[in-house]
């Protein structure tokens, strides 16, 4: 079985990313053989499409709801659940694999679609590519565009598996708003070596780039009646922050999880400003505050904290619960904070809570009763033996996010990745305002917190009749009340994308539907069950109408007759 033609087609537009994976394979043999594609993709995109042809005949896979699309699976499969065509395979990624059996001397054609938009992280975006062809493929091919009205502020390509051989066969043409990236090496280039048929192509190939920054009050991008704002205040000041660190030492911590731990914390602790204010509440079936009250983060008491966190060691169970309410209660009580600064509670935790409140209902309830609005909660879940629903549910309902840590050698770089996104907020209570009277369907408009290096975007629909459209920015820096304005001229912004072949048609609409399904489906998380059915309802819909794999939508792949005809492509979920 032989990939004769790997190619991966992106296209960047204003920041939402279309890729097409297409994979060719010819079956050399002189009997049936099976044919597999594989393809890791970012668990942040939604698959949209797929199809094999096998000599000239097409097979579509058809996106339905997941329940008609398991009724019809079963009913074709009688034996039950097969493991399903995609599966998450680390921290960012999932894997879609499909193989097809196809008779001697026959070709057959995979491709796949998937979207995403890219979120913004300590300063960049990142464009993921997965390589492992595990063969040497004579025409092998990753073409990447990009197209940013606002204009490439940088651009840079990295790769696990580069070679100065292989760098050669990567180019790069870049001008104020447009860019290309081909990687296109021979047979020879993709070689470990002359003698040995093995290819050098298996990691990751990314482009990291980010875009200018001109107006105040953001950037402002319509196409066809749809707008998405994009918001990224640079050179504020930062807030102070109190923090409240809760470290899970129970038993199950012990060993490689609770080293990695204390390694992260001391780096934390090395990050955290004079003007922060900090404390740490280490818990097993007792909880044991460090000290009584929050301290500011001046060198010796860093040293002293330094000092503390050298001496945890795991033992025992875990009550989370009270941990929680502990943290909150330093916070309630905490003298002398910063009068502008933002309060927020980092919890990390490797299990199910088994001392104290055991009830994960009551836990979140309690929880969000006595923060009530006053300090983000964020939920750090390590490992797989953690209720991660439990947890989201936590963070979402109260201003924060949840993240998983996975269980590997650099488990405590993910800590402080995750630590740094959130060290320096610089904005509190963010409103983006529109007229009512003259958008739809608008996306998330009021944000809690935002974090240097990140940014806020804003999605929607504007009515027709509308030729300017006035924005309104309202927020809280350290330093002062803010209020911005802009105004956006509606006919010259959509002369942006008039002419520019780099545009997927549509692209402005599919960001507008990817953005509500995703804040439809965190809303559903922490809310109650009559909302969630409604909220389900509509992300469902979107879902189908844009032709998304979501977690409500399943796409049925049906293979030639002869082969198990029906398999089920759905989204892994990091709640499991």
């Amino acid at each position: 079985i032989k990939i004769y033609s790997l190619h991966v087609d992106c296209k960047v537009t204003s920041r939402f990313a279309h890729t097409v994976v297409i994979s060719k394979i010819v079956n050399q043999a002189n009997e049936s053989r099976e044919a597999t594609f594989e393809v890791e993709l970012p668990k942040t995109a939604f698959i949209t499409n797929f199809s094999m042809s096998i000599d000239g005949q097409v097979y579509p896979g058809v996106i339905k709801e997941k329940a008609a699309a398991q009724e019809e699976y079963d009913t074709a499969v009688s034996r039950g659940q097969s493991s399903g065509l995609v599966k998450i395979t680390g921290k960012s990624l999932e894997q879609f694999h499909v193989s097809v059996s196809i008779a001697a001397a026959s070709k057959v054609t995979f491709e796949l679609v998937y979207e995403e938009l890219l979120k913004r992280q300590l300063g960049n975006f990142e464009l993921l590519i997965k390589v492992h062809p595990k063969q040497l493929v004579k025409h092998f091919q990753i073409d990447v565009h990009i197209f940013e009205p606002q204009g490439i502020r940088f651009l840079e390509t990295d790769s696990t598996f580069m070679t100065n051989e292989l760098s050669e066969a990567l180019t790069k043409v870049q001008n104020e708003t447009k860019a290309h990236i081909l990687f296109k090496p021979t047979i020879d280039q993709q070689k470990i070596n002359p003698e040995l048929n093995e290819t050098l192509l298996n990691g990751d190939f990314v482009v990291r780039y980010d875009v200018k920054r001109g107006a105040a009050a953001g950037d402002i991008q319509i196409v066809n009646g749809y707008f998405v704002h994009y918001f990224a205040p640079r050179e504020m000041p930062v807030f102070p922050k109190n923090v409240v660190f809760v470290i899970d030492r129970s038993g199950s911590m012990a060993g490689r999880k609770i080293e990695q731990t204390k390694y992260a914390l001391l780096k934390i602790l090395q990050d955290l400003s004079p003007e922060d204010h900090f404390s740490f509440i280490i818990f097993n079936s007792k909880v044991v505050e460090w000290k009584s009250s929050l301290l500011q983060a001046i060198t010796e008491n860093v040293m002293r904290a330094a000092g503390f966190v050298e001496t945890l060691s795991a033992s025992g169970g875990t009550d989370i619960s009270q941990a929680l309410l502990r943290a909150v209660s330093a916070l309630d009580k905490a003298q002398g904070l910063p009068e502008r600064s933002v309060s927020m509670i980092i919890l990390l935790t490797d299990g199910q809570p088994t001392a104290g409140e055991r009830n994960v209902e009551v836990i979140q309830e309690n929880v969000q009763k006595a923060v009530n609005g006053k300090y983000a909660l964020f939920c750090l879940g390590f490992g797989f033996d953690v209720s991660y629903k439990f947890l989201e549910k936590m963070a979402l309902s109260n201003g924060g996010i949840a993240r998983r840590i996975y269980e590997n050698a650099d488990a405590a770089l993910q800590l402080q990745g995750f630590y740094q996104e959130v060290a320096t907020p610089i904005l509190m209570k963010i409103e983006m305002q529109y007229p009512e009277n003259a958008i739809e369907g608008l996306t998330k408009n009021n944000f809690k917190l935002f974090f240097e290096g990140s940014e806020i975007i804003v999605s929607g629909k504007i009515s027709n009749e509308l030729e300017l459209l006035p924005v309104e920015i309202k927020a809280q820096s350290h330093i002062s009340d803010l209020t911005l304005k802009e105004e956006a001229n509606v006919k010259e912004k959509e002369q942006v994308f008039r002419n520019q072949s780099y545009i997927f048609g549509d692209f402005l609409e599919r960001l507008w539907a990817y953005l509500t399904i995703q804040q439809l489906l965190e809303k559903s998380v922490s809310a109650q069950e009559e909302d969630q059915r409604t909220l389900e309802a509509q992300a469902l819909e979107l879902s189908l109408q844009y032709s998304f794999v979501t977690p409500l939508t399943s796409m049925v792949v049906t293979k030639p007759p002869g082969q198990q005809q029906t398999e089920l492509a759905n989204k892994p979920s990091e709640a499991g």
